[in-house]
């Protein structure tokens, strides 16, 4: 007689947990408060030093209005948060479900350039079960996005797996691949803590046109040529491919649900990902509804 499979059930955070720190793009100030949230009602940023009335941004991929230097969202007040793939792939990762995140600027803040703070604050804090059952989307046929040599796709599979290809003519990054099935215990402790990074070049022309003002060597690997100018170099030898992968998993928590599929990605990034998750949710034969089953005599996916 085979035992049925348990489902997986939806989480949020046991308490809330407070960070502070600068924004990516102006360098201002951010104070945010990630909160528990009911079952169902996913992950909602909540801009507090706005009108509460047009306050409200749900994460969800419908909602990106610009990816440049990151993710960003906008409601239809005109109300926006930036930056947001950090912490929604954290929260995936770990498999918190539902929060309330209140921020009083809007950019999430930079932290170290990683999800690393996120990822162990979140730990610390740990989750509760919230008794209803966490659906995911089961990707049924490829899906793919191609601009030039660039492409992403999503690809059925199993579980959620991650190949992610990069190359650049820097010897300081050459061509890295990482393939990954990101598990929380995974993320946390081979993705999460990989850097965002950038080329120095790239970053006096931002700087000089008003972006990127809370960016520095505290948090982002900055290349020069073909040297790491951060002075305690690399976390990982591959922490450029690594972070790609990171974002990968927080453009596509986007979705609105966890993704049980396969993603591949060559030179990927933003904007690329978006574009993905907007083109798979709008081919309804390419994806289904499906519940999470939890491994055998667990009930929670996130191991927290």
């Amino acid at each position: 007689m085979h035992q049925r499979p348990v489902s997986s059930l939806q989480h949020t955070l046991a308490r809330p947990v407070r960070f502070s720190g600068v924004g990516l793009h102006k360098g201002a100030p951010v104070r945010m408060v990630v909160m528990p949230a009911p079952a169902d009602s996913g992950i909602v940023f909540v801009r507090t030093d706005v009108n509460p009335f047009a306050a409200r941004i749900p994460a969800h991929v419908e909602l990106v209005t610009t990816t440049q230097l990151g993710t960003n969202l906008t409601n239809e007040a005109g109300v926006s948060v930036a930056t947001v793939e950090h912490l929604m792939a954290a929260l995936m990762a770990l498999g918190i479900d539902n929060v309330r995140v209140e921020i009083d600027s809007p950019e999430v803040p930079i932290l170290d350039g990683s999800s690393d703070v996120f990822v162990q604050a979140f730990l610390d804090a740990g989750s509760v079960s919230q008794g209803a059952p966490r659906r995911v989307i089961e990707v049924l046929e490829t899906v793919e996005i191609t601009d030039g040599a660039k492409s992403v796709r999503l690809e059925p599979a199993a579980a959620f797996e991650l190949d992610v290809t990069i190359t650049f003519d820097s010897a300081a990054i050459g061509t890295q691949r990482v393939i990954v099935s990101p598990t929380a215990a995974v993320f946390a402790d081979e993705m999460g803590p990989a850097r965002t990074f950038g080329f120095l070049h790239q970053v006096e022309a931002m700087h000089k046109a008003g972006l990127a003002l809370g960016g520095s060597m505290d948090n982002a690997i900055v290349v020069d040529g073909d040297t790491v100018l951060n002075t305690e170099g690399l976390r990982f030898a591959d922490e450029f491919a690594r972070h790609k992968a990171l974002d990968a998993v927080g453009d596509l928590a986007l979705a609105g649900a966890p993704i049980r599929g396969r993603y591949v990605g060559f030179q990927g990034g933003h904007a690329l990902n978006v574009a993905l998750v907007k083109a798979l949710l709008a081919r309804p034969a390419a994806w289904r509804w499906s519940l999470e089953h939890a491994p055998q005599g667990m009930l929670a996916a996130a191991g927290i």
